[in-house]
C-alpha cells in the first residue's frame, strides 16, 4: 500500500468518525417520537395478564396491609413486642426505596422527556424542585393538623377549670373549697402522661393518613400505566414485581394503621381503599388504552408531577415520621439487641424494593 492510499485511508476513517458523531445524537433523538406505538401486540393475550394482575396485585396488597393490623390477636405481631420494631424498620426501607429508586428517576425521566418543550420544562429541574415542595407541604401539614387536634383537646378541658373557679369564689374563705377543686380537676382533666400519649396518638393517625395519600397517588399511576400497556412481555415481570412491590408498601402501611389505633371501621376502610387503588388504577388503564398515549407531553407532564410529589411525600414519610421517631427513641436507644436487629432489618426492606427495580 503506497503512502498515497495509506493517506487517504486515514482521511477517510476520521471523516467516517466525524459523521458518527455529528448525527448521532440525532439518530438516537429519533428513537423517541412521542407518538403512539404501532407495534403489533396481541389484545388478548394482553388483557388476560392485566386481569390476572388484578387480582395478583389486589390479593398481594390485601394479604400485606393485613398481617399488621392482626397484631391484636397474634402476640408476635403486637406493637408491646420487639420484632414489631424490625416490621416497621423494614417497611420503612421498602418506602424509603420506593421513594428513591422506583418513584423518582420515573418523575425524572417524564418531565426531561424530549417529548416535551425545551422551554420550561428544559431549562429548570422541575422534578427536584417538586419533591422539595411536597416535602415541605408534608412537614407543614403534618405539623398544622397535629397542632390543631392538639388544640382543640385541650380546649375541652378548660370549661372544667372555669367551673371550678366560679365553686371557689362562692365558697371564699372555706377549707374545703380546696378539696373540691382538687376533685374537679382529677375528674375534668388529664394527666400530663395521659396528654402525652393522646398527643402521640394524635401525630400517629395524621402520620398513617397522609403516608396513605403518598402511596394512593402513586399507586393510581403505575395502575394506569399497567392497563394502558399493550405488550404482554411488559406485563408478565410488571404483574410479579408489583404484587411484591403492592405487598411490601401494604406492610408499611399497615403498621402505621396499627399504631395509629383507629375504629376497627376505620382501619377496614384505610386497608380496603389501599388494597383497591392499583387495581382500580389498572382498569382504568385498560379501558383507555385505545386512546392513551404515554408520550404524549400532557400525559407525560402529568405523571411527571404526581410522581414527583409522591415521592417528596414517602421520602419525608420514611425518614422523618417512621425511621427518625423509632431509632431515636428511648427504648430503642437502651436495647443493642433491637437496635442491631432494626437496622439489618431497614437494609433489607430497602434492598428488596431495589432489587425489584429491575421489573417494576
Amino acid at each position: 500500500m503506497t503512502d498515497l492510499q495509506v493517506c487517504s485511508f486515514n482521511v477517510r476513517k476520521i471523516i467516517s468518525c466525524v459523521l458518527i458523531l455529528l448525527f448521532y445524537p440525532t439518530i438516537v433523538s429519533c428513537e423517541c417520537t412521542c407518538e403512539v406505538e404501532d407495534s403489533k401486540h396481541d389484545k388478548g393475550e394482553a388483557l388476560k395478564y392485566k386481569l390476572g394482575s388484578i387480582l395478583s396485585i389486589l390479593v398481594a396488597g390485601a394479604i400485606g396491609v393485613g398481617l399488621p393490623l392482626l397484631g391484636k390477636k397474634i402476640k408476635a405481631l403486637s406493637p408491646e413486642n420487639d420484632i414489631f420494631f424490625m416490621i416497621k424498620a423494614f417497611a420503612a426501607g421498602v418506602i424509603l426505596a420506593t421513594g428513591f429508586i422506583h418513584i423518582l428517576p420515573d418523575a425524572f425521566d417524564s418531565l426531561t422527556s424530549p417529548c416535551l418543550a425545551q422551554n420550561p420544562w428544559g431549562d429548570f429541574p422541575f422534578t427536584g424542585f417538586v419533591a422539595m415542595m411536597t416535602a415541605i407541604g408534608t412537614l407543614m401539614v403534618d405539623t398544622f393538623a397535629t397542632g390543631f387536634y392538639k388544640r382543640m383537646h385541650f380546649n375541652k378541658s378548660k370549661p372544667v377549670n372555669t367551673t371550678d373557679e366560679e365553686t371557689a369564689e362562692e365558697h371564699e374563705g372555706h377549707v374545703h373549697v380546696h378539696t373540691h377543686a382538687t376533685h374537679g380537676h382529677a375528674h375534668g382533666s388529664a394527666s400530663p402522661e395521659e396528654d402525652l400519649a393522646l398527643s402521640e396518638l394524635i401525630r400517629r393517625r395524621i402520620i398513617s393518613q397522609v403516608l396513605e395519600l403518598g402511596i394512593v397517588v402513586h399507586s393510581i399511576i403505575i395502575g394506569i400505566s399497567l392497563g394502558a400497556s399493550g405488550s404482554p412481555k411488559t406485563i408478565k415481570p410488571l404483574m410479579v414485581a408489583l404484587s411484591f412491590h403492592q405487598f411490601f408498601e401494604g406492610m408499611g402501611l399497615g403498621g402505621c394503621i396499627t399504631l395509629a389505633q383507629f375504629k376497627s371501621t376505620s382501619m377496614a376502610i384505610m386497608a380496603t381503599f389501599f388494597s383497591l387503588t392499583t387495581p382500580v388504577g389498572i382498569a382504568v388503564g385498560i379501558g383507555i388504552s385505545s386512546i392513551y398515549n404515554e408520550n404524549s407531553p400532557t400525559a407525560q407532564v402529568v405523571e411527571g408531577i404526581f410522581n414527583a410529589a409522591s415521592a417528596g411525600i414517602l421520602i419525608y414519610m420514611a425518614l422523618v415520621d417512621l425511621l427518625a421517631a423509632d431509632f431515636m427513641s428511648p427504648r430503642m436507644q437502651s436495647n443493642l439487641r433491637i437496635q442491631l436487629g432494626a437496622n439489618v432489618s431497614l437494609l433489607l426492606g430497602a434492598g428488596c424494593m431495589s432489587f425489584l427495580a429491575k421489573w417494576a
